[in-house]
C-alpha cells in the first residue's frame, strides 16, 4: 500500500528566518493515488501580527487566529498524521522550510527530504518552459478551481491532489510497454510496438474450418475487404 500526504501551508510571510510563521496547514491523504477521505486541517496562532501582504494572499487575519492553537499544541498530532508517508507538495522548499523551522523550534524531528515529492519540479520536467503554478496546472488539466478566490491550505491540497494524479498519468491502470526502454517517457496515448514472438502460436482452426472460410471469402468477390487478409494468396 502506498500512502501519500498532499500538503499545503499558509504563512505570515516568505522566510521563517525573518520571524515569519505558519498560520495554516492542510493535508489530504492518498492511498495508492486515490483520496482516502482523510484530511488534517488546522489554523495556527503565529503569536505575531499578520502583514498586509500576506493577508491579501490568503485572507487570514491576525484577529481570526487569536483563539487558534499554537504550533506546539498541534505538533504531535501533525507528526502522527503524516507518519512516514511521502509528502506531495507544490514548491516544496517553501513549505518544508517553514515546517522544519516550526518542528525544530519545539524540539521535534524534522521532515526528511527523502519523504518529499515536489510537484513543481515534476511539472517543470513534464512541461518545460510552460506556466506551472497550481492555477496554471488546474487549467491545463481542466480541474475546476473556481472556488480558489484566495489561497487556502486545505482547498489547495485538494486541488493539488487532482493535479498530482494527472501529472503521473491519471487513474488509468495501464501496462507500460516502454518501461524497459531507454529514452524519454512515452506520452499518454502514444503507439507502442510489441516484439515478435520467437515461435508463432499454432492455429486453433481445423482444416474444415479453414476450407469453409476460404470458400466464404471467395464468394465475396475480388473487391471484398476480406481478400486483403486471405493468407492463402
Amino acid at each position: 500500500m502506498l500512502r501519500e500526504i498532499v500538503l499545503d501551508t499558509e504563512t505570515t510571510g516568505l522566510d521563517p528566518r525573518s520571524g515569519h510563521r505558519l498560520v495554516e496547514i492542510g493535508c489530504v491523504e492518498l492511498i495508492n493515488h486515490f483520496p482516502s477521505g482523510k484530511t488534517w486541517h488546522h489554523y495556527i496562532n503565529p503569536q505575531r501580527d499578520m502583514p498586509d501582504e500576506a493577508f491579501r494572499v490568503h485572507g487570514i487575519s491576525g484577529e481570526f487566529l487569536k483563539d487558534k492553537p499554537i504550533f506546539d499544541a498541534l505538533a504531535d498530532d501533525f507528526a502522527a498524521f503524516i507518519e512516514d508517508a511521502r509528502l506531495v507538495i507544490h514548491n516544496a522548499s517553501f513549505d518544508v522550510g517553514f515546517l522544519n523551522h516550526e518542528l525544530e523550534s519545539v524540539g521535534r524531528a524534522q521532515i526528511s527530504w527523502d519523504h518529499v515529492l515536489d510537484t513543481l519540479a515534476l511539472a517543470r520536467r513534464k512541461f518545460p518552459g510552460g506556466p506551472n503554478s497550481l492555477d496554471a496546472l488546474c487549467k491545463r488539466f481542466h480541474i475546476d478551481n473556481s472556488a480558489r478566490t484566495k489561497h487556502g491550505a486545505l482547498l489547495d491540497s485538494e486541488l493539488l491532489a487532482e493535479v498530482y494524479i494527472e501529472l503521473i498519468g491519471g487513474h488509468q491502470t495501464k501496462l507500460d510497454l516502454n518501461a524497459l526502454k531507454e529514452g524519454p517517457d512515452t506520452r499518454q496515448g502514444a503507439q507502442t510496438s510489441l516484439p515478435a514472438r520467437p515461435k508463432p502460436l499454432a492455429s486453433r482452426l481445423t482444416g474444415e474450418e479453414n476450407a469453409a472460410h476460404g470458400e466464404l471469402v471467395g464468394s465475396l468477390g475480388d473487391d471484398a475487404v476480406w481478400q486483403r487478409y486471405d493468407r492463402s494468396k
